[in-house]
């Protein structure tokens, strides 16, 4: 039996413009139901899934609360545990048992340079003059309307080991059912040391990772022989912005390095993507997808998408 990695991302979950839990809840069993082939094909399944809008919602909520803010790691923490009860439910026995969803922290380098430079855009869209009175650091971005935009930019570090490791793969080899873990990229967190006994810790950190480069490391975890990156577009294209793109059916490690290191995938889009593929293609020889849920029955055949296979 194959393992297969599927990251559930963009529409997979809830379509731009959306936002209720009835619209996740009724686009999750669009979802479950385009993911058929996969459970026809009789593949072992883990997910793991993004929370920009879910976190966008949280973050909109404390800034209107009252009270006192909740860290973005506790935001992360929670929206993760909100998707997982969704996709369990939603889901149900559709893939040989309810998923068991895993909060799940991923350790990051408290020096890494994703510090220094927040880039990752969270939360709603601000006009200039609401941007520029704001607390936290916002940056100009494609607005989803007329006009210039802007929304907070935190921190994207690179996520180094998954701290449920040992649990995950346990809750894997059990076999009852799929797991959902990783969630938006898991929680950051650092190490954090108890003086007094002596024992390692960890404390979480504003920032937000890539969810695409955790799906990586889970399959590491799993040992998985595919992972599957279920996004907005049904593949991986050359010229994107231009009036006449390609779609890539099939490439190697080094030739989407090779596109990707001339500037042909966004860092906002494709690039983690790109990346986290080739990378995982290398490492393990496995092979890699990417799709969007409507073309996964053909990209398994290799008739849609985009297949990252070895040299």
């Amino acid at each position: 039996m194959s393992r297969f990695v599927v990251a559930l991302g963009g529409n997979a979950i809830l379509r731009s413009g959306e936002g209720t839990i009835a619209d996740q809840r009724a686009r999750i069993r669009e979802t479950r139901d385009a993911l058929a082939p996969l459970r026809e094909r009789g593949h072992d399944l883990v997910f793991t899934h993004g929370n920009g809008p879910q976190v966008g919602n949280r973050l909109l909520a404390e800034e209107q609360s009252e009270g006192d803010a909740e860290p973005l790691d506790v935001l992360v923490a929670e929206t993760q545990a909100q998707v997982g009860y969704l996709l369990q439910t939603g889901f149900g026995d559709a893939f040989g048992g309810p998923p068991a969803p895993l909060v799940t922290r991923v350790r990051v380098d408290p020096d890494d340079p994703g510090f220094d430079d927040p880039s990752k855009p969270v939360g709603p869209y601000y006009t200039a003059d609401e941007a520029a009175e704001k607390e936290f650091q916002t940056a100009e971005v494609h607005g989803d309307g007329a006009g210039t935009a802007y929304r907070r930019v935190v921190a994207s570090p690179d996520p180094i080991e998954i701290l449920e490791s040992d649990h995950l793969a346990a809750l894997v080899a059990n076999g009852d059912g799929p797991v959902v873990c990783g969630g938006g990229g898991g929680v950051p967190v650092v190490p954090h040391g108890d003086e007094e006994t002596g024992d390692e810790a960890f404390e979480g950190v504003p920032a937000v990772v890539d969810k695409d480069h955790t799906t990586r490391l889970v399959a590491d975890v799993v040992d998985a022989d595919t992972i599957v990156m279920l996004t907005d577009i049904d593949a991986v294209y050359q010229d994107y912005a231009s009036d006449d793109p390609t779609p890539i059916r099939e490439a190697t490690p080094a030739e989407l390095r090779a596109l990707r290191d001339v500037g042909e995938f966004p860092a906002g889009s494709m690039r983690p993507k790109v990346t986290a593929c080739a990378r995982f293609v290398d490492e393990t020889g496995g092979r890699a997808i990417v799709t969007a849920p409507d073309s996964l029955a053909a990209a398994l055949d290799g008739d849609a998408g985009t297949t990252v296979r070895p040299a």
